[in-house]
């Protein structure tokens, strides 16, 4: 199946380790934020954990990046200063080609569709109206959602495009001809990590694919994850 390489989503969502791992989530969302940045490509954030970049490469670039990251740090929630670990999972995904997404048919009956308000910083609501869009594929609990446009229509065109998407990926993957069948297996926790990240009692980031390790932890997270891809060829 052909994919628009030039145009990717990402998604991080926290796992095992409470409010340290929500924190965590969002910590890997700005990294790739700031690594877009560093590449100057163009950015949109869809909802509080997903974004999407357009640019030369950029699934070619990120698309090992799609697993497990576990943190090792001081808790900042910890009022005893305990050293804590939290997981997250990342999730990289290509745009779907027009052409391809129109092959994938949906039954309405297999959709769940849910309107809120788009959140603003600070937990302020931007829009008086519900335009934001969640869509959940009941067969496999797979969900997309979508704040980025101003129109309750247009959110829901975008999120059930990345639905597709995420079903065709799935579909690719496991071979599968049957969306019924697909579903996710892995999860955010032990075991499962493909990068550590550690702040204490050392800091070091290890790439568990390559073995690659580097000590410059703080300029990995600021977005220059190009230091652990330098062995990876595109």
């Amino acid at each position: 199946m052909e994919y628009n390489s030039n145009i990717v989503t990402i998604s991080v969502l926290a796992g095992a380790g409470g409010d340290d791992a929500k924190d965590w989530a969002q910590m890997l969302l700005r990294m790739y934020k700031r690594f877009g940045e560093r590449k100057e490509w163009k950015m949109v954030s869809i909802n509080d954990n997903t974004i999407e970049l357009r640019g030369e490469g950029t699934y070619i670039r990120l698309k090992e990046e799609s697993g497990v990251h576990r943190l090792v740090r001081i808790s900042p929630f910890d009022a005893k200063g305990l050293r804590h670990t939290s997981f997250a999972l990342v999730e990289v995904l290509p745009e779907l080609p027009a052409v391809e997404a129109a092959y994938i048919q949906i039954p309405e009956k297999d959709l769940k569709v849910e309107f809120y308000r788009s959140g603003g910083p600070g937990g302020q609501n931007v829009n008086k109206v519900e335009t934001a869009v969640r869509i959940v594929h009941l067969p496999t609990g797979i969900m997309a959602s979508s704040q980025a446009e101003r129109s309750q229509a247009a959110n829901r065109d975008r999120a059930l495009r990345l639905l597709k998407t995420k079903l065709a990926k799935l579909m690719e993957e496991r071979h599968e001809k049957e969306v019924a069948d697909l579903r996710v297996k892995i999860k955010p926790e032990w075991g499962h990590e493909i990068r550590s990240y550690v702040l204490y009692p050392y800091k070091q980031v290890k790439n568990h694919r390559t073995g690659l390790k580097i000590s410059r932890v703080e300029e990995v997270l600021d977005g220059n994850i190009d230091l652990l891809l330098e062995k990876i060829k595109f």
